[in-house]
């Protein structure tokens, strides 16, 4: 898998290291609850849902590039793919998910790295489509959603809580990005 690079950050394929780093930022109730899932009680929960969850094809650790000593992970990216995903319809598309450290929200990191793997899923993967989903309330969420180009698809029931389902193909994106590169 590769690391992908933009002006501030680096996302790099999860470590086991990284454990420390996302228990202090997934114990936060703010966090966690907004993506789907309950805060993390200790490191070792942490370390587990690396091995089990996050070190896969596709899934980023997102590091500040120049925070010191050799950055800051400060949140986490990727791609979902196959029965992984709910969203996802064939082997051409994926799902996106995120999350961000609280302390960092408001600062333009998650379309930042959005735009990154979107970019590579696009023009490396060859994906036709990505979908992405957000719970009913969680308007920053959808924000960098719409930041990366996605537009509405569908609303959905997700386990009692509405789901707001969003989509981009690989033609929105290329309308896009050559789009922006003109301006």
């Amino acid at each position: 898998m590769s690391t992908l690079r933009t002006n501030r950050l680096v996302l790099r394929p999860w470590t086991e290291a990284d454990a420390p780093a996302l228990y202090r930022w997934a114990r936060d109730p703010e966090v966690g609850p907004r993506a789907g899932w309950k805060p993390h009680e200790s490191v070792e929960e942490s370390a587990r849902v690396i091995r089990e969850v996050l070190a896969v094809p596709e899934s980023y650790a997102i590091v500040i590039s120049n925070r010191a000593p050799a950055g800051e992970l400060v949140g986490a990216i990727g791609l979902k793919f196959g029965a992984a995903s709910d969203l996802a319809r064939n082997a051409r598309e994926a799902e996106l998910g995120y999350w961000l450290a609280r302390s960092f929200w408001g600062r333009g990191y998650m379309p930042e790295a959005g735009r990154a793997l979107l970019d590579h899923a696009f023009n490396d993967l060859r994906l036709d489509a990505v979908w992405a989903g957000h719970y009913a309330g969680n308007l920053q969420s959808r924000r960098v959603m719409e930041k990366l180009g996605l537009s509405e698809a569908h609303a959905r029931d997700a386990g009692g809580r509405v789901e707001h389902v969003l989509c981009i193909t690989r033609a929105e994106w290329a309308r896009d990005h050559a789009a922006g590169e003109k301006n």
